[in-house]
């Protein structure tokens, strides 16, 4: 399991999943792993991997719900108590743009 406070997953939301793939290749030597999206939304989830070990995630962004939203990085961190950090960051002035959620644990 990840550490609390460290990086967890790291996901490439991209409008050009091709292009970021060849991007990443040819710069950093990633390779890829594609399977269905799942949780009910069309398309392919990408794994990229550094040799053998998963490091982040990319899928497109398609549909009306990622309109006016730019490519970005999103930047998923590891917490021992989702509800407390939730209430802490609350406190320290966050607005929750979404409502949370746990992410699944990766394997290795």
């Amino acid at each position: 399991m990840t550490e609390h406070g460290a990086v967890h997953w790291n996901e490439l939301n991209t409008r050009n999943v091709s292009k970021a793939k060849e991007f990443y290749k040819k710069t950093l030597g990633w390779s890829y792993d594609d399977m269905p999206m799942g949780g009910g939304m069309p398309g392919t989830y990408t794994i990229i991997k550094s040799g053998d070990k998963m490091v982040g995630g990319m899928f497109e962004m398609n549909g009306p719900m990622f309109e006016g939203i730019p490519e970005n990085w999103f930047t998923y961190f590891a917490v021992d108590d989702i509800d407390k950090m939730l209430k802490k960051v609350k406190d320290a002035g966050a607005s929750p743009s979404f409502e949370i959620r746990t992410a699944p644990r990766k394997a290795g």
